[in-house]
């Protein structure tokens, strides 16, 4: 027979009290207990227990009361448990708030004794998340909460005299999905996550500290950190189990246009800049064969080090690792290089001086929220949320990992600590949730503190832009991904345009963290490395977004997929990716493009390739092409443009792109 997996507490809090009476004007008890989130085979519940070691004299009631505070003190006379130097006393101040005071109330011994434990053992209960309907929130000097499950039972009313209601809300939204109902802000409906979607979204960009988004009443399930997991918590929103009576489906049109509010500023058509490209279809020609290799030995990278350390034929060597990566016994040392933490010239001593002055630094801002005393805390709340944020997604980082798995493991406590580390050095940025996915590989690479901080932070300096609050990083890959797609595969890209996805949101992630969860963790090692060298060209990973797009062109179109099977399908890709079929085909489209005459500036400049300057006529004589035009464009080639537009081409599609316009003919 199979060992029963033991319940695990996800999350704990004391303090928690149940009101006798619902009657505010009569005495009512008090009973005070525990609140629990346990996982337990499979499922997850929600558990509430009175105290058991509660001593009967101590159970406070309740009372009206508007003139007086009542002191309750908690002395060894009324606990002889409780040693003489340990007295407390509590002053209630809730009147003030409400007119509620606090007294003691007096239980008489022996069988009144045992009946008052009988008395508060009934209050205690336990639910399954899965049976709970909805959840109703109130505020009245400190939160209680209601839950109704789906049979119409309502438990008793929860109070947190102590704090805690947050957190809990926070937990639950682990296993299920708490939406704010549109008529009533106090009402949260619940229904539970799709298990095959949430595994690839797991916890990803979730919401729980920032609130809901006011700016879409409409549609009160869509709910944000910050700026970018709008799109992604928007997503994960369609994936969800239906729940008929909280949740209905909206129309594919009214997901499309809500996404394109999503993310401000994203309609490329609206950007004024100057000029004007277009093109027609052009002939990319065949695409090239390519082989990969395999990956570069430690003898081999040793072959390029000269006798003080230098690093020397470095293209040639970036090229190698380009088409092959690297064994995982060089990894430790060539991504420094590759990263930008030490420079590819510099000798071993210099390397030396390098890692001590960056040691001493790191430890130094380290020490920073280390000795920051509990007090200077509580009065820093974005320092307080990044610690939250930061404890949270740690726990629940690549965690089936050996690196990462288990209790007090001390690689989650290294990811831990540089990442809150990384939040002093860039303070304003802090720490935003996705960044745990992108220190881990690099953590378990270096399995040094120290190195896999500065590595992070120079592979945050390149995507520092992806998690700042305005997205433009996220605004402009997606633009510049949509281009390409549409210079590679027109017609799969009017597809997408028919069913609202031309603007590629199903690839938000992919850019957001770089493919992180779609490939398995070994292969990620592998295509970051490659895609650090910078080779074949800037924005690899656009056309590593394009490769993986067109292995799927076809079923997505073969049946019919519409926007929201075209999420589902995307979404599905998790951790089915071939990474050496995906960096062939990769390779092969930019060879393609590059080999591709008249190739339009707007797509040079995405990938960092040479440019053209052409003049308004020698434009007209490649007209096959497009057409280019500067805002000083002559009244002639002006009218030949109108003339392209309107002998026949009726679907012309204008957007702007890396500061030209461009109308797309098909």
């Amino acid at each position: 027979m199979a060992a029963t997996t033991p319940p695990k507490v996800v999350f704990e809090h004391e303090g928690v009290f149940i009101h006798t009476s619902p009657d505010e004007s009569e005495d009512q008890d008090l009973i005070s207990g525990f609140l629990r989130i346990v996982e337990k085979d499979g499922e997850t519940l929600v558990e509430y227990k009175p105290l058991e070691d509660a001593d009967p004299s101590n159970i406070l009631c309740a009372c009206k009361d508007s003139s007086s505070v009542v002191e309750w003190t908690q002395s060894s006379e009324n606990n002889p448990h409780r040693p003489v130097d340990h007295q407390l006393s509590y002053e209630t101040e809730w009147d003030m708030i409400n007119a509620v005071s606090y007294r003691r109330k007096t239980h008489s011994h022996g069988e009144g004794g045992s009946n008052h434990v009988n008395d508060r053992n009934r209050w205690a209960f336990s639910f399954n998340v899965c049976d709970l309907r909805s959840i109703t929130v109130k505020c009245e000097g400190w939160s209680y909460l209601i839950f109704r499950l789906k049979d119409g039972t309502a438990l008793p009313i929860i109070h947190f005299h102590q704090g805690g209601s947050t957190a809990f809300l926070d937990s639950l939204r682990k296993s299920v999905q708490i939406s704010e109902s549109p008529d009533d802000k106090g009402t949260l409906f619940v229904s539970s996550y799709n298990k095959t979607f949430s595994q690839s979204f797991e916890n990803l960009l979730d919401d729980v500290n920032y609130g809901f988004v006011q700016k879409f009443k409409k549609d009160p399930y869509t709910t944000t950190l910050g700026g970018f997991s709008k799109v992604t918590n928007f997503l994960f929103d369609q994936f969800r189990v239906p729940d008929s009576e909280c949740h209905q489906q909206r129309p594919e049109e009214e997901v499309a246009d809500m996404l394109g509010e999503l993310i401000p500023g994203l309609e490329i058509n609206q950007q004024e800049e100057p000029g004007f490209e277009v093109i027609t279809r052009l002939d990319l020609g065949p695409r090239p064969e390519v082989q990969r290799n395999g990956p570069v030995t430690m003898e081999e990278w040793t072959k390029f080090q000269d006798s003080e350390g230098r690093m020397i034929n470095i293209p040639h060597i970036k090229h190698l690792i380009f088409k092959g990566g690297l064994c995982h016994a060089v990894r430790k040392e060539a991504w420094k290089f590759l990263l930008g933490y030490l420079p590819w010239n510099s000798t071993h001593e210099e390397r030396k001086i390098l890692q001590m002055r960056k040691t001493d630094e790191y430890f130094r801002m380290k020490l920073q929220w280390k000795s920051i005393s509990e007090e200077q805390e509580r009065r820093n709340s974005r320092l307080r949320d990044y610690r939250s944020l930061i404890e949270k997604d740690v726990n629940r980082t690549d965690r089936n990992n050996k690196f990462y798995e288990g209790l007090d493991n001390p690689g989650l406590i290294l990811l831990h600590d540089i990442l809150m580390t990384y939040s002093m050095y860039d303070f304003d940025l802090g720490y935003v949730q996705g960044m745990s996915d992108l220190l881990s590989p690099i953590l378990f690479v270096m399995e040094n503190e120290v190195d896999a901080f500065w590595c992070f932070v120079s592979l945050m300096d390149e995507m520092h832009e992806n998690f700042e609050e305005q997205m433009q990083g996220m605004k402009t890959q997606l633009i510049q991904l949509s281009s390409l797609l549409r210079l590679q595969d027109l017609a799969f890209w009017n597809y997408l345009e028919a069913q609202d996805s031309g603007y590629l949101y199903f690839c938000f992630r992919w850019l957001l963290i770089r493919f992180k969860r779609e490939f398995n963790f070994h292969d990620i090692l592998r295509l970051w490395e490659v895609m650090w060298t910078g080779l074949p060209c800037q924005n690899f990973h656009l056309l590593v977004c394009c490769a993986i797009l067109d292995s799927e062109k076809q079923k997505i179109m073969d049946r019919k997929y519409g926007f929201n099977e075209i999420l589902k399908h995307i979404n599905e890709l998790s951790m089915k990716l071939d990474i050496e079929e995906i960096l062939n085909k990769s390779e092969s489209i930019c060879l393609q493009i590059k080999n591709c005459k008249d190739l339009p500036n707007s797509v040079s400049e995405i990938l960092g390739l040479p440019t053209t300057s052409k003049s308004s006529s020698a434009a007209l004589e490649t007209s096959e092409y497009g057409i280019l035009e500067s805002p000083q464009t002559s009244p002639r080639s002006t009218h030949r443009q109108d003339q392209v537009v309107s002998n026949g081409h009726s679907h012309l599609k204008e957007t702007t792109q890396n500061g030209c316009k461009v109308a797309f003919i098909s």
